[in-house]
């Protein structure tokens, strides 16, 4: 057999995991802008939850900030180079991220106690906390395989918080989606998030038939 195609199925790895990371870049940047920026703006849309935003500032503060840290160190941890070269680096990184996700999970239930949304955020704070714990006890067991597994599906949790506001500039999404819906919607992303994952992780047993 030739070395190329030995080399092919890591060389198309790469190249996917590289479109997929810069996908997931350009989204976040999208909802970055449409979603965070124009908070800042008189964006009459928003202008509700902009008075909303500035009330629950006490939590919301820690919360943005726990998910915002989750969300770059996923990258960096998934990196194979970077594990291999900076295993220590790999380690606390992962310390902060898993303490960015009980931060991030427990302000956000604080932040919608009492309000119609409070079943899909304990929900996906649930999910989130479940998977990360799961990714901690693997790796703590040194079973690495079923620990990146792990951090595959908290990480699909933690893009939630991005991929569910990518609809938030359409006005009818906006201003026509009611509280109890929108709830449904974060519970819909979450399970879509894990499901997708869950394919990815097992696509080759999928399209491959053992002879």
């Amino acid at each position: 057999m030739a070395t190329s195609d030995l080399l092919a199925p890591s060389s198309r790895r790469f190249r996917f995991k590289t479109v997929l990371w810069i996908f997931l870049g350009l989204t976040a940047l999208f909802v970055f802008i449409t979603s965070e920026v124009l908070l800042f703006t008189d964006y009459s849309m928003y202008h509700a939850y902009r008075l909303q935003v500035i009330a629950d500032r006490g939590l919301l503060i820690p919360h943005t900030l726990a998910g915002i840290f989750a969300l770059l160190i996923g990258p960096i941890n998934f990196s194979s180079r970077i594990r291999l070269r900076y295993m220590k680096l790999h380690r606390v990184l992962g310390r902060i991220y898993f303490i960015s996700v009980f931060v991030g999970a427990a302000t956000g239930v604080a932040l919608a106690a009492g309000r119609p949304g409070f079943p899909g955020t304990s929900m996906q704070a649930a999910a989130w906390i479940v998977c990360t714990t799961a990714a901690l006890i693997t790796a703590r067991n040194r079973h690495i395989t079923q620990h990146r597994q792990w951090m595959a599906r908290s990480y699909a949790v933690t893009f939630t918080f991005v991929s569910s506001r990518v609809l938030n500039l359409w006005p009818r999404y906006w201003s026509h989606l009611g509280d109890t819906l929108a709830a449904v919607g974060v519970i819909a992303f979450t399970l879509a998030s894990l499901l997708i994952v869950d394919l990815g992780l097992n696509w080759r047993e999928l399209t491959t038939h053992r002879d």
